[in-house]
């Protein structure tokens, strides 16, 4: 099959794995063009086409363009609406977008600040303070999370198959475990989440675009320098 369109991303980008993986679950091929962050986004054919000269940025064959990951995810989960991405009628829709914003607010975004800060060194002059109240902020979703998880005898968040959301959210929870959950929050204090995150990720449809999870053995502890 030809592929439907080009993506600007990088592989290891929470969102271009979403992207990559509702291709593939559809049966569809996108094209992941070789991107290097600084550079290409500069380039001037780039920045005529996406002028904000972010990443993710898709490009269709016809010429339809599109920037901001869940956008573009969601454009490519409704194409094959029989692969069901997006459900099965429009409750089920309405919760999948419900579960897509969660995993990316309130998971996704205090993990990757933590990321940024201690990891990268993205953020100068990352404090304690700062570790602590993104720490607290994924702590508290990750537990309404878990018992929510808990209740659903297929383990995944709206029906018995892979949605949007579980793929979002699998995404978001990765670098949960690079920061705010060590082995042991893993395997006691969040085992539906993790539970959830090793239902998804091993779907060999998807398994090649999560690769090696990258999880920490402790908690992210804040070292001032």
């Amino acid at each position: 099959m030809a592929p439907i369109g080009k993506l600007y991303g990088h592989p290891r980008q929470p969102q271009t794995k979403a992207i990559l993986s509702a291709a593939a679950i559809s049966g569809l091929e996108i094209e992941l063009l070789p991107f290097e962050f600084g550079v290409t986004n500069k380039l001037p054919e780039f920045i005529q086409k996406f002028p904000l000269a972010k990443i993710p940025a898709f490009e269709d064959n016809e010429g339809f363009k599109l920037i901001e990951g869940t956008a573009i995810a969601r454009y490519v989960s409704a194409l094959v609406p029989k692969a069901g991405l997006l459900g099965h009628n429009v409750k089920e829709t309405a919760e999948i977008d419900q579960w897509v914003h969660f995993a990316e607010s309130e998971i996704y975004v205090p993990a990757s600040n933590i990321f940024a800060g201690m990891v990268a060194k993205y953020v100068p002059a990352f404090s304690e303070e700062q570790r602590k109240h993104y720490q607290e902020r994924a702590e508290r979703s990750l537990k309404f999370l878990d018992d929510y998880l808990a209740s659903r005898p297929s383990g995944l968040l709206v029906n018995d198959s892979l949605t949007l959301a579980d793929i979002a959210l699998a995404a978001a929870v990765q670098r949960a475990g690079q920061t705010v959950c060590g082995a042991k929050e893993r395997q006691e204090t969040y085992r539906h989440v993790f539970a959830h995150f090793e239902k998804v990720t091993n779907d060999e449809r998807i398994k090649h675009l999560f690769g090696e999870p990258g999880f920490v053995d402790e908690v992210l502890s804040f070292k001032a320098e």
